[in-house]
């Protein structure tokens, strides 16, 4: 048994030891025994052992999932013997491509003139590409010196693209400078805002951004990750609005329906009683959004005056649950950070 094989396994015997554990915010199947996550409506059920695969198919850090028109489900990983893993949606492998991302992060789906392409960003060599589904580089963007906010190359780590309604896209420097780069359809630099700019529109780790097209506001969500905070702009860099998610550490926006999901990397953030555990765990917001469920983690609660209570998950089903994919059958499929290099986590949709 070699090295990463014996390493895989025995994260695996952990993880699948801590769904026999339950907490608030966790419970079980009483017909299979599985954990399920979540409160009232929005419950999932674990799917124990999806997407393992063998030596000869290694994970590292998992970042991202994508599910194409034709029902596969595409994983991002920063090995760099299989960057992109290709799953059918029962977890069988149907293929892999990529060996050139040590920082393989953002992963964003295209449909441009019907056809499906991949936003891919590589924080640790300062680029993101255009692919397609098969692996192909369409273009390279490097850093966008014209900006002025970077001295070199190095200093730009992007880490997420999210479409523009105009065929254009923004790019958030995660870790890096934090400013979000707007470019326009034809993948031309146009404006930048976030950074260090002082005052609430700044970003600390502008991790994740999307554009809601669910209205005609089309405003742009960047998660704040090291603030804990999720921040909402006009499509010209204007701040609207703030949401404080207490502890949280959001990773990313997901919509589902008129509701959203978001993934935090770890829970009690910034808290300074060390005993707590930092589990990440996943939240759901409803259209005004309120926090209405916690997956692996307790229900939120407010108080009185409308504040959050703090977030903290209460169980070890995920460790730092990273980018997620919800697919066409409700389910969700977590990719995980610094985890001990495992596979996805997928959840089946508990039906009322």
């Amino acid at each position: 048994m070699n090295f990463d094989r014996r390493e895989f396994l025995l994260s695996m015997s952990a993880a699948m030891a801590a769904l026999t554990t339950t907490g608030f915010g966790q419970s079980q199947d009483p017909s299979t025994g599985a954990a399920v996550l979540g409160q009232g409506k929005y419950q999932w059920r674990v799917v124990p052992g999806w997407g393992v695969l063998d030596g000869s198919t290694p994970v590292k850090d998992c970042h991202g999932m994508i599910q194409t028109k034709d029902g596969r489900i595409f994983l991002l990983t920063n090995e760099t013997k299989n960057n992109v893993i290709i799953y059918d949606k029962a977890g069988k492998l149907l293929g892999k491509w990529g060996t050139e991302w040590p920082g393989a992060h953002g992963f964003t789906l295209l449909v441009e003139n019907g056809e499906e392409y991949f936003y891919v960003t590589d924080h640790d060599r300062h680029q993101f590409y255009k692919t397609t589904l098969d692996g192909k580089v369409l273009r390279t963007w490097d850093y966008p010196e014209q900006s002025g906010k970077y001295k070199s190359a190095g200093e730009f780590k992007p880490t997420h693209v999210a479409l523009a309604p105009d065929g254009g896209f923004f790019v958030v420097d995660g870790y890096g400078k934090s400013w979000c780069h707007r470019y326009d359809a034809k993948g031309e630099w146009v404006k930048c805002f976030g950074g260090n700019e002082p005052g609430d529109a700044k970003l600390v780790c502008a991790h994740g951004a999307w554009v809601d097209t669910r209205d005609s506001k089309n405003l742009l969500w960047i998660t704040s990750r090291s603030e804990g905070k999720l921040k909402r702009y006009t499509l010209d860099g204007a701040l609207v609005d703030v949401l404080d998610l207490p502890g949280g550490a959001p990773n990313f926006i997901v919509p589902f329906g008129d509701h959203t999901v978001i993934p935090h990397l770890r829970g009690n953030q910034n808290q300074p009683d060390k005993a707590l555990p930092i589990n990440g765990f996943l939240s759901i917001l409803d259209p005004q959004r309120k926090l209405i469920s916690n997956l692996a983690a307790p229900a939120p609660a407010y108080a009185d005056d409308g504040k959050l209570a703090r977030l903290g998950s209460d169980t070890k089903v995920f460790t730092y649950p990273h980018g997620i994919l919800i697919d066409d059958e409700q389910s969700i499929y977590i990719a995980q950070w610094n985890s001990g290099r495992t596979y996805p986590i997928k959840l089946e949709r508990v039906k009322a």
